[in-house]
């Protein structure tokens, strides 16, 4: 024999229950089967609602009556030919009818009970089995209605009624091997007491329901029909990734189900668990899917963690003291104090020192647990053995399931990891010893990024998704975007990193998608968004709480600098082509560096000091291998290599400037690069990360600049270098005349630091270095006399976007 159930979504209209029909002509073609049915969807809501307001004193209540009767006649009149509607037409009638002069009986007592609310919510199945019934009749398919509450028998505990398994059993059997019929149709919910009178299951009624019934009949399976395809590995409302998952143990079931997956409510499957008969999650409005298995033991399917789930409006409740410490009793006395309330203990932890315990329960209850516990506490908390109960609300509980993790060491670290690298925040743990599930309680303002994080973790193994926020698309943004697009395919196949640029702002407008920004339309995009507020881009970017966020600097600007601290601490990763923050204050550069290493986080800045090329990187491995940085000699000015490179007394050195100018060279204003702060700056950041506190005015800087031409505009500064040109032509002639090249050249020596223009003989390391080329040279412990060398294109929107790119692909590893 088949069971089948069909929830309030499955039959929620008449084109639903047709749909019902017609699974349920395919399952009585193939074995004997019951139909156990839910309410019309939101039938039952209706109906105690209504309920409520009449016990209120409400007169609206007689509306919601109206809108009842309205949707079960509208399913009669749809679902059966008109010839044979009167019938069920008038039993429809007869029971709404019912229904109101019951409600006008709370309306006039003022009074709801417990036992008026059963009889009132028992109507909606009552009625939407008789409709489905008929249905099934008019169509040639003979069914038997029977009632439940003349099969199912409970106490007298109205609303959330206990069966009595030993009556109930031996009625539904004797009922089933009497009666031969090959269909019947079942409301489910309802059951009676020993009198006769009307009780409700509680919530999950109907699964129960069938779940009962499966039992006692040994059915060969039980068909939990839903709108969904079955048991998914997340919820698919927080996650686009959640799949279903084929196969699964009970117990995995009911843990997953405890904490948020709705699909089942975990009592509702004991009974059939018991009798081991296997339970399908089906999808009544996707009939051909496949679906979920429920059985006593799932299949290795090659994840160890079965699925993910939560559970939100939780509040955590701590008792903590010194008195407490060695003293028994106190455990006891809480749990007694929350369960003479009535309040349900959803979670429960306690350190070793026995200093505290600390109890998640549903929100709502927070204020009462706090009463209870504080009086039952009275006396120590005024002797201040034990402190006033400590409540945090605004809380979630996010869960790892899965039978297959016991034994399997890694799982919670692979967890914790997870979501420290995101920032995510645990404030409990609890896992029990049979190890199939792991919870931690957070903050609901970050279950979607958990969840996210976790199901990328344990489920994605064929890409990690990395949210991008990029802040410029002047030369080198565009080309940086330019570059993302082109690479976007790659980056999936061969590093597995799928990279969703989330937020595109310049200095007029701004963009943000948590589904990604159209690479190949980003201009247009960008030109129909919002007016630029870069502090509302950040405040969305934190509100977002994206996994794996991001945040690219591609400006030359103070205030975008500003930002980062926000972000660090939001454990969002700063990748920075702009070299104000890691150039400010030292205090400055060491707090972001700090903040990056607390909250989990990266703040990259390789392109700060040599465009693309690894300049910073390779500094940073030689001290991570041990080695010590004693003196650094650089070229890392492209614009001031290519401007003497190119320079040699035929063109006035002013055009000389202007050209490297419009080849992007240069940085907005070019007095940057020929005044020898721009260089100032990247020795001190190659200075700092090699372990130096230096500041900017540690610095010397031997500068070749006329004073005249540091005033006013970047056309004033052009019109003074040609003014000065014998100045710069009679540099260039000394060093001609000395057999040497010019150069500006960085050195780091021992803690100090110094800029400025050399004459570079042609033994020099630095004398073959041509066009805007740029070379570190390195000498360490290791690296005496030949020291370590890096070389090439230090300038150009091209090779600096791909320095910035690279340090995307770094921040996306952690």
């Amino acid at each position: 024999m088949l069971v089948l159930k069909f929830g309030g979504t499955s039959v929620a209209n008449a084109e639903n229950i047709s749909k019902v029909a017609a699974i349920v002509k395919a399952a009585a073609a193939k074995d004997r089967s019951i139909v156990v049915v839910s309410a019309l969807g939101g039938v039952t809501d209706l109906l105690l609602g209504a309920a409520g307001l009449a016990a209120a004193g409400d007169e609206t209540y007689k509306q919601k009556l109206e809108t009842i009767e309205q949707r079960h006649m509208d399913a009669v009149r749809q679902l059966i030919p008109v010839a044979n509607q009167s019938q069920l037409l008038s039993l429809v009638k007869k029971s709404c009818n019912e229904i109101e002069d019951i409600c006008n009986g709370i309306f006039l007592l003022g009074e709801l009970t417990a036992r008026s609310k059963d009889r009132i919510a028992a109507y909606g199945e009552w009625l939407s089995s008789r409709i489905i019934a008929a249905k099934l009749l008019a169509d040639g398919i003979p069914a038997t209605w029977k009632d439940s509450r003349e099969l199912i028998r409970t106490n007298a505990n109205y609303t959330s009624a206990e069966v009595d398994f030993s009556v109930t059993k031996r009625q539904i059997a004797e009922y089933f091997a009497v009666d031969t019929s090959g269909l019947y149709i079942l409301p489910g919910f309802i059951a009676s007491d020993k009198d006769g009178v009307t009780t409700t299951l509680g919530r999950g009624g109907s699964d129960y329901t069938a779940a009962i019934v499966a039992a006692a009949v040994k059915a060969s399976s039980l068909e939990i029909w839903t709108d969904v395809s079955g048991m998914m590995t997340a919820d698919p409302r927080l996650t686009s990734n959640a799949r279903i998952i084929p196969h699964i143990s009970y117990q995995e079931a009911m843990e997953l189900s405890h904490f948020g997956a709705k699909v089942i409510y975990p009592p509702t499957i004991q009974p059939v668990m018991n009798s081991h008969i296997p339970v399908w999650i089906k999808n009544t409005f996707a009939p051909k899917d496949e679906g979920t298995l429920i059985e006593s033991a799932a299949n290795v399917n090659g994840n160890i963690v079965r699925g993910i789930s939560s559970i939100g409006n939780l509040a955590l409740i701590s008792l903590e003291g010194s008195g407490m410490i060695g003293i028994p009793g106190f455990s006891k006395r809480l749990f007694e104090a929350l369960s003479n309330e009535k309040i349900n203990v959803i979670l429960i932890t306690q350190s070793s020192s026995e200093h505290s315990i600390c109890v998640g329960i549903e929100a709502a209850a927070a204020e009462r647990a706090k009463t209870v516990v504080d009086v039952a506490f009275a006396n120590e908390i005024a002797l201040q053995k034990v402190d006033p109960l400590k409540v945090e609300t605004g809380l979630s509980i996010v869960a790892l399931v899965g039978e297959n993790m016991k034994s399997h060491p890694g799982i919670s670290g692979r967890m914790f990891s997870a979501l420290g690298r995101n920032g995510v925040n645990v404030r409990a743990i609890a896992q029990g010893s049979s190890e199939k599930n792991i919870s931690a309680v957070i903050s609901s303002a970050d279950v979607r990024k958990a969840i996210n994080v976790l199901h990328e973790e344990f489920f994605e193994t064929s890409y990690k998704q990395v949210n991008l926020f990029i802040v410029g698309t002047g030369n080198v943004g565009a080309k940086l975007l330019g570059q993302l697009h082109q690479q976007i395919a790659f980056l999936q196949e061969q590093m597995s990193l799928q990279l969703h640029v989330a937020g595109l702002s310049n200095s007029r407008k701004m963009v943000l998608d948590e589904n990604g920004i159209d690479l190949s339309k980003w201009k247009e995009q960008l030109d129909g968004g919002e007016t630029a507020n870069l502090q509302q881009f950040v405040n969305t970017i934190i509100a977002k709480n994206l996994r794996n966020a991001v945040f690219v600097d591609v400006t030359a600007n103070d205030a975008v600098a500003s930002v980062y601290e926000q972000l660090l601490k939001k454990s969002v990763s700063v990748v920075a082509c702009n070299k104000v923050a890691a150039s400010s204050a030292y205090s400055n550069y060491k707090k972001l560096k700090d903040l990056a290493r607390e909250f989990n986080c990266q703040f990259l800045f390789e392109t700060n000091v040599g465009a693309g090329l690894p300049v910073i990187a390779t500094l940073n491995d030689l001290l991570r291998s041990g080695d010590r940085v004693h003196r650094i000699e650089a070229v890392l000015s492209g614009t001031l290599n290519f401007v003497f490179n190119n320079y040699n007394g035929t063109k006035l050195f002013a055009d000389v400037v202007r050209q490297a100018q419009a080849e992007g060279y240069t940085e907005p204003d070019p007095r940057l690069d020929l005044s020898g702060t721009d260089v100032m700056r990247k020795i001190m950041i190659l200075a700092r990360e090699a372990g130096q506190v230096l500041e900017m005015d540690q610095i010397g800087n031997n500068s070749f600049l006329p004073e005249s031409c540091i005033k006013g505009s970047v056309e004033d500064f052009y019109a003074a270098m040609a003014k000065e040109e014998a100045h710069f032509r009679a540099l260039y002639d000394k060093a001609k005349a000395e057999g040497c090249i010019l150069k500006f050249v960085a050195t780091f020596n021992e803690g100090k630091a110094s800029v400025g223009l050399q004459h570079i003989n042609p033994q020099h390391d630095l004398y073959h270095l041509y066009g805007k080329d740029n070379i570190v040279l390195f000498y360490t412990d290791r690296y005496k006399e030949q020291p370590m060398v890096v070389k090439g294109a230090g300038a150009g929107a091209e090779v600096t976007a791909s320095g910035v790119f690279a340090d995307i692909t770094r921040a996306s590893k952690i």
